[in-house]
């Protein structure tokens, strides 16, 4: 936690000093009040008076950071939050970050600013030791976004075991060169999947050729241009693990266009099993995340930290999946 000391070494002043800033000293020299007010914003500093006085106010509204909200696991997460805000006298203040360092620290800010009793994450673009100067400020729950690093509550999944199941699932049907799809490299859900996935191949002694590695895919034109570009590859790979149903669907979509059969020779397995992937064709194979619980469950956090005071720190909710084997795998002959 910031202090004032921090702000006294950083503006180059004594804590004399800054404590006369502070209390609106009028024998201050402008060029110091301008030092200390650009340490304190620099730090996210807030003097302890003002702060508790912040924290006593009351405002109903939780933020919902988001990255994007055209996802339709998001979509899902949100109203399942929303039902059980919505149950207890809280309102959503919804909040789409686009991926972006910047707007997610200016979304953090309300907390600072008092705009909103508590705030849940559900994907992090700024490292920990950044996100946790805001827990002064009032109440963050981790939902879907993971670090071993939190010091706040957590809800979500274990996608590591997820990825690996995924996995392990394509090469007992009988897939050898396998590609892997994510979005964002940073976040900690694409690293978990990565990891279970990569812990697969190794087990079975399976290469995983650097071409078959596709980054930055998050939708179904994403999907459509990853088939794309692996169908144009001289090795081609037999299988395709997505972190998205959405990416999935456009492969499928694009691979019937060239005549790719799937799953013969192309075997796809998304994530989230969202409504598309039963109706799609072929249907899709997919991890099932437990989406509204996870979303009731991070309401339901919140709401014990802000309405019934309770002092929660590090804890995890860890949520079950299901693989759920449909067309896009099942190969006959390997059954």
């Amino acid at each position: 936690m910031t202090t004032i000391a921090d702000v006294a070494k950083l503006a180059g002043l004594s804590r004399t000093t800054v404590s006369r800033v502070l209390n609106n000293h009028p024998n201050v020299a402008e060029e110091k009040k301008r030092l200390v007010l650009e340490a304190m914003e620099r730090l996210n500093y807030v003097p302890n008076s003002t702060a508790q006085r912040l924290r006593n106010q009351k405002t109903d509204t939780i933020a919902i950071l988001v990255p994007v909200l055209t996802n339709p696991f998001f979509a899902y997460l949100l109203e399942a939050m929303d039902t059980v805000a919505t149950d207890n006298n809280l309102q959503l203040l919804v909040c789409q970050t686009r991926y972006d360092r910047e707007k997610e620290l200016n979304f953090l800010s309300l907390l600072k600013t008092k705009q909103v009793d508590g705030l849940i994450l559900t994907s992090s673009e700024n490292d920990w030791d950044i996100i946790a100067e805001f827990t002064q400020y009032g109440p963050i729950v981790l939902c879907n976004e993971y670090s071993e690093l939190v010091n706040v509550p957590t809800v979500r999944m274990d996608n590591t075991e997820a990825a690996y199941e995924a996995a392990c699932h394509l090469i007992e049907q009988g897939c050898k060169k396998i590609a892997y799809s994510y979005g964002e490299k940073k976040s900690s859900v694409a690293l978990e999947r990565e990891n279970g996935f990569r812990k697969a191949l190794q087990e079975y002694g399976l290469p995983l050729n650097k071409e078959w590695i596709i980054r930055n895919v998050y939708d179904m034109e994403d999907g459509r241009e990853a088939l794309n570009y692996l169908s144009r590859l001289p090795d081609k790979p037999d299988a395709v693990f997505t972190g998205s149903d959405q990416v999935a669907t456009g492969m499928i979509i694009e691979a019937k266009k060239q005549n790719i059969n799937i799953p013969d020779d192309l075997a796809i397995v998304g994530f989230d099993d969202q409504p598309i992937a039963s109706i799609v064709e072929p249907g899709l194979t997919t991890i099932a995340q437990p989406i509204q619980q996870m979303g009731t469950k991070a309401m339901e956090t919140m709401i014990e930290v802000i309405l019934h005071k309770r002092n929660l720190s590090y804890h995890e909710i860890l949520l079950p999946f299901e693989l759920i084997v449909r067309d896009s795998t099942n190969r006959i002959s390997f059954n």
